[in-house]
């Protein structure tokens, strides 16, 4: 296993040991100088981690746990990986074959449990199937649709004897990954681009996955076509860009969704259609022809019906669709997504500017904090973000020079993702300055991966943005439950001093006229480095989609909503 490991290229692996999978960590003590092995103080933390490591390299994660409690806590991970499309191959110990069904001490149904929430989950019995079945893994893992894998690991299996011939997969009869352009699908496609007035291109994690980020360029470009993301698509297009027209979804950008019920044709490329970025399906870009690229036919008509279907790796339909689409010039068009942010009350909704650091007294806003958090970076690093309003207002507010610049938690919606994530980033991106966005709740659920950040030196800068609520479900029953705040207020420790056990320098922002100077001080330390930031509790994220409502019907702030018939 160790030696199949080391020819499909693995440097490191997140894991924690325990009885069943004791055979594989004796012997990973002799290649302890060519396999690094990361000692997370959960399972769960060990596969965001590798979730993290696998986003930012572009490499597949590798996770190996025992059998029982610990191939159970890594059920989040691998349902958060799967609707992600995160590469991970999984190793879970197992008791011997011939104890499997009996109730065994830490046995449990590892496949059945992972085969709905994984690409393909496989029982190892005896040694002569490791080979086998670790090639298919990386194989299935990293083509196609990325998405992980799990390979449980019966320990009689474990200390077996064969001789070693590892060969690497590169063909699974049935399963075909990388499908072919068809160039009547791309003909259609590029007809469509050719003859739009009012074009769009909303860019999905599929750009990123595929790398396909200069391609998308080049065709925004020639089609003058306005580019807007998913949350997963981020930085796929630098956000100074002049096409670039923000995010699409719940708490996407005024001008995108509202423009999306005004596109006549709308280009989609390597994303899902999820609901958080339709609204209500039955209202959904009514006048718009849609051309829907995916390697995975499944997405296809799933939520939103498309005039052209592309079956390709984003990177080839993109290459192809460049040799027939034809430059264009939209001013019109592309200036009407300025313009609704540039209504008067509109504006106050989507800033630019924030309070001036010197202003006095006041709680500060989330967004402000990762806005001045990116430009102290330069706007280079990435962004790991937990779940909640934390996430929107940092996606929102961070600025993307980069690919591959955003990791969070998108389709599971996972708190406590940030921290372990973070960790797995850095490993897998030394050379990039790490910034992980947390609030006060999800930053608890994981926070024991202090230690793991002590433990091996791992550079992260760790902001927590501090409400003392569960914020986003307080938002929620501010708006939508009459203001009744049932067990979302929280009572905190006091997370610097936290830190400081863990030998973790950091400090906590009061005042509005602290921020500035203290996020220097993160940045300029060598290692890791935690912010403890004071937010306004009554901070919400604007604007927003209510569930049920058109894409365009967007909640500018608690009292005014822009709806398609807003006058201005």
């Amino acid at each position: 296993m160790i030696k199949g490991l080391l020819a499909e290229g693995v440097d490191t692996i997140f894991g924690y040991p325990g009885g069943a999978i004791l055979p594989f960590y004796d012997k990973l003590w002799s290649y302890r100088d060519s396999l690094r092995h990361i000692l997370t103080r959960h399972e769960q933390g060990a596969i965001h981690a590798a979730q993290g490591y696998a986003r930012a390299s572009g490499r597949t994660g590798v996770v190996v746990v025992t059998s029982g409690p610990a191939a159970t806590n890594i059920i989040t991970g691998l349902s958060d990986a799967l609707l992600d499309s995160t590469p991970l191959v999984i190793i879970t110990g197992q008791v011997a074959v011939q104890y499997l069904g009996s109730d065994a001490f830490q046995e449990t149904d590892v496949v059945g449990i992972t085969q709905p929430i994984s690409k393909w989950a496989y029982q190892i019995r005896r040694p002569d199937e490791i080979e086998w079945a670790l090639s298919r893994a990386f194989y299935i893992a990293s083509t196609g649709r990325p998405g992980p894998v799990v390979l449980d690991f019966a320990k009689d299996a474990q200390v077996g004897l064969i001789e070693p011939a590892y060969k690497p997969c590169s063909f699974i009869r049935s399963y075909n990954p990388l499908p072919e352009v068809n160039p009547a699908s791309i003909a259609a496609a590029a007809d469509l681009i050719n003859r739009a007035e009012r074009p769009m291109i909303i860019a999905g994690h599929g750009v990123m996955i595929a790398n396909a980020e200069q391609e998308l360029l080049q065709l925004a470009e020639r089609a003058d076509s306005p580019v807007i993301n998913t949350l997963l698509g981020l930085s796929t297009i630098p956000t100074d860009h002049r096409l670039f027209k923000g995010m699409a979804g719940m708490h996407g950008n005024v001008g995108a969704n509202y423009n999306t019920n005004r596109a006549d044709v709308i280009v989609a490329i390597g994303m899902r259609f999820d609901d958080r970025v339709t609204g209500v399906t039955e209202l959904y870009a009514p006048d718009a022809k849609i051309v829907h690229i995916d390697i995975d036919a499944a997405e296809f008509d799933k939520n939103i019906t498309a005039n052209v279907h592309v079956h390709a790796d984003a990177r080839q339909a993109l290459a192809a669709l460049l040799k027939l689409v034809g430059e264009a010039k939209h001013g019109d068009w592309i200036a009407s997504f300025d313009r609704h942010a540039e209504v008067e009350r509109v504006a106050v909704v989507e800033p630019e500017a924030f309070p001036a650091p010197d202003a006095c007294g006041g709680k500060m806003k989330m967004g402000e904090v990762a806005r001045r958090v990116s430009e102290a970076t330069g706007n280079c690093a990435i962004l790991v973000s937990d779940v909640g309003q934390n996430q929107m207002l940092s996606a929102r507010y961070f600025k993307f020079t980069e690919p591959k610049s955003i990791i969070t938690s998108g389709g599971l919606g996972t708190m406590g993702f940030s921290l372990p994530a973070a960790i797995g980033a850095k490993i897998g991106a030394p050379e990039r300055t790490v910034c992980c966005f947390t609030g006060d709740g999800g930053f608890q659920m994981t926070l024991q991966e202090l230690g793991t950040i002590m433990e091996y030196g791992i550079g992260v800068k760790i902001i927590v943005l501090n409400n003392n609520f569960l914020g986003n479900v307080r938002q929620w029953q501010e708006l939508f439950f009459e203001g009744r705040f049932s067990n979302t207020p929280l009572v905190n420790p006091d997370f610097i001093a936290l830190a400081a056990a863990y030998n973790i320098p950091g400090e906590h922002v009061a005042t509005r006229a602290e921020l500035d100077a203290a996020i220097e001080r993160m940045i300029a330390a060598p290692g890791s480095y935690i912010l403890d930031v004071n937010i306004d509790e009554t901070d919400m994220v604007f604007p927003m989609t209510p569930v049920g409502k058109a894409v365009d019907h967007i909640m500018l702030n608690r009292n005014l909503r822009y709806t398609p018939d807003f006058n201005g």
